[in-house]
C-alpha cells in the first residue's frame, strides 16, 4: 500500500443515508472497577504495577469509571445523536457478564446500536502465565470465552468484532514489550500473530453457531507504507513493513494464506513451523465486515540498525521518516490522505467487503477553561479524515460507517492518563464529564449526516 495524496476542498458533503455514526471505547481503558463482581486480573493490571511501564505509574483505576457511570455515558451518546457504540467485553469479567447485559439494554433503550469487540488486549493474567498468545492453547480458550459471551449477548448485539488490532497485541506486547505483557522476544511475537489469527477464526465459528444472523468481522490497524526513494533498498524496507504491518493479517484472513515473502522473512522466527493443517482454513472463515483503525501512514527507508528491540522482527534496519505534516500530541503525523488511499485499496483488493472505520481520532493538549474545551485541532483532524472518508466513497470504497476514537478521555495504555483522545473531557479525580467543542461539532455532523462548508 502506498500513500497517494488527495486534495479536498472544504465544501459541504453528505454521506449515504444508512451510514453508521458512532464512537468507540475499550474495556480496560474506561471501565475501572477492576476488582469488583468477580473480575480477575488481566495482563494490563500486572503491567501497570511494573515500575516504569506506564507513565506516572497510572493504572486501570479509575479509568473513566464507565462501569458505574455507563447510564450517564449512554445519555451523553444519545445527546450527541450517535447511532452506534463500539465497546469491548473484558475477558477478565467472564465470571459475571451482568455489566454488559445492562449496558446493551441501556443502549437499545436509547436507540443506539451495540457493537461489541470481543478482545481489546485485556488477556486474563492466568492465561499469560501459561504462555499467553505465544501458546496455541490460548486461541482455544478464547473460543470458549467467545461462546459464552455470544450465547449471553448475541440476541442484542448488532455487530461483532473478534479482535482489535492483533498487531499491537503481538508486536507491542511480545516484540518490543512496550505494551502488556511486556515481553521482548521476536519468536514469541510471531507465535502470537498466528495464534491471534487462529483465535479469530475459531471465534468466527462460535459467532456463526450462536448468532448466525449478526454481522461479524475483525478490526485491524492498517498503515499505508511508502518508500522514501525509488532505491531498491528503500522499496525492500517498505515491502517488509507492509508485510508485517498489513499483509501478515490481511492475507490469512482474506485469502487463507501467508504471502511467500512474509513467510520467508519470518522463517527465522518460526512462522512456517507454527502453521498446522487446517489452520488457514479456520482463519479465513468468511467475514461480514472489516474494521479499519487508521491514525497515520509510514514513510520508510533502509538505514542503520536502531538500538533496542524493534516492533517488527527482522526489521531493525528500517528507518521511519517524517513527511513534514503537522503532528498530534502522540507525535503522529496528521495524514488524512492516507485514509482515502487505504479504504480505496482495500475495496479494490477485496471487492464486496463492507468496511467500517472503527477507530480514528487524535490526542491534543486539551485545556478545560470556563466549562469547555476548545479543541479546534481535534475538530480539524476529524473534519479532514471525514473528508478523506468521503473521498474514498466517491472513488468506490464500500465504506459503511465511522466510529470516532474515542468517546471518553481514558487510560491511554502505556501513556497513562496524560494523553486525551476523547470527545468528552473527563476529570479523573471527580469523574465529571464535559462535552468538548469537538463533541458538539461531531453531533452536528451526525445530525446533518455530513460536513458543512468550512
Amino acid at each position: 500500500m502506498s500513500v497517494v495524496p488527495q486534495t479536498s476542498e472544504s465544501v459541504a458533503l453528505r454521506f449515504p443515508t444508512d451510514f453508521v455514526w458512532g464512537a468507540a471505547t475499550a474495556s480496560f481503558q474506561v471501565e475501572g472497577s477492576t476488582t469488583v463482581d468477580g473480575r480477575v486480573e488481566s495482563i494490563w493490571d500486572e503491567f501497570c504495577r511494573r515500575p516504569g511501564a506506564v507513565a506516572n505509574g497510572d493504572t486501570g483505576e479509575p479509568g473513566a469509571d464507565h462501569y458505574r457511570r455507563y447510564e450517564q455515558d449512554v445519555e451523553l451518546m444519545s445527546s450527541l445523536g450517535l447511532g452506534a457504540y463500539r465497546f469491548s467485553v473484558a475477558w477478565p469479567r467472564l465470571a459475571n457478564l451482568g455489566f454488559y447485559d445492562r449496558l446493551v439494554d441501556c443502549l437499545l433503550e436509547r436507540g443506539i446500536s451495540p457493537w461489541a469487540t470481543l478482545y481489546h488486549w485485556d488477556l486474563p493474567q492466568e492465561l499469560e502465565e501459561k504462555g499467553g498468545w505465544a501458546n496455541r492453547d490460548t486461541a482455544c480458550r478464547f473460543a470458549e470465552y467467545v461462546s459464552t459471551v455470544v450465547s449471553r449477548l448475541g440476541d442484542r448485539v448488532d455487530g461483532w468484532l473478534t479482535l482489535n488490532e492483533p498487531w499491537c497485541s503481538a508486536f507491542l506486547g511480545y516484540g518490543n514489550g512496550v505494551h502488556a505483557p511486556g515481553v521482548q522476544d521476536p519468536k514469541a511475537a510471531v507465535a502470537a500473530v498466528h495464534h491471534l489469527l487462529l483465535a479469530h477464526g475459531l471465534a468466527m465459528s462460535e459467532i456463526r453457531s450462536k448468532a448466525p444472523n449478526i454481522p461479524a468481522g475483525i478490526t485491524l490497524n492498517l498503515f499505508p507504507v511508502s518508500p522514501a526513494t525509488g532505491s531498491a533498498a528503500d522499496a525492500d524496507a517498505a515491502r517488509r513493513i507492509d508485510g508485517l504491518q498489513n499483509r501478515i493479517f490481511l492475507d490469512p484472513v482474506m485469502r487463507g494464506e501467508y504471502a511467500v515473502d512474509v513467510l520467508t522473512d519470518m522463517a527465522p522466527f518460526g512462522l512456517p513451523d507454527l502453521i498446522r493443517d487446517g489452520d488457514l482454513k479456520v482463519i479465513s472463515a468468511p467475514i461480514d465486515h472489516l474494521g479499519v483503525n487508521y491514525y497515520r501512514a509510514y514513510l520508510v527507508s533502509a538505514g542503520d540498525p536502531v538500538d533496542g528491540p524493534t516492533e517488527w522482527p527482522g526489521s531493525s534496519d528500517v528507518r521511519f521518516l517524517q513527511s513534514g505534516h503537522p503532528k498530534t500530541e502522540m507525535d503522529w503525523e496528521v495524514q488524512p490522505e492516507g485514509l482515502t488511499e487505504l479504504l480505496v485499496s482495500l475495496s479494490r483488493e477485496y471487492p464486496g467487503l463492507p468496511l467500517y472505520v472503527t477507530e480514528n481520532g487524535a490526542a491534543y493538549p486539551d485545556v478545560l477553561e470556563d466549562g469547555t474545551v476548545r479543541d479546534t485541532d481535534r475538530i480539524a483532524f476529524l473534519d479532514g479524515h471525514l473528508r478523506a472518508s468521503h473521498a474514498a466513497l466517491e472513488q468506490g470504497a464500500d465504506l459503511r460507517g465511522y466510529f470516532c476514537w474515542t468517546l471518553l478521555d481514558n487510560l491511554e495504555w502505556a501513556w497513562g492518563y496524560a494523553k486525551r483522545f476523547g470527545l468528552v473531557h473527563v476529570d479523573f479525580e471527580t469523574q465529571k464529564r464535559t462535552l468538548k467543542d469537538s463533541a458538539l461539532w461531531y453531533a452536528g455532523v451526525v445530525e446533518r449526516n455530513g460536513l458543512s462548508e468550512s
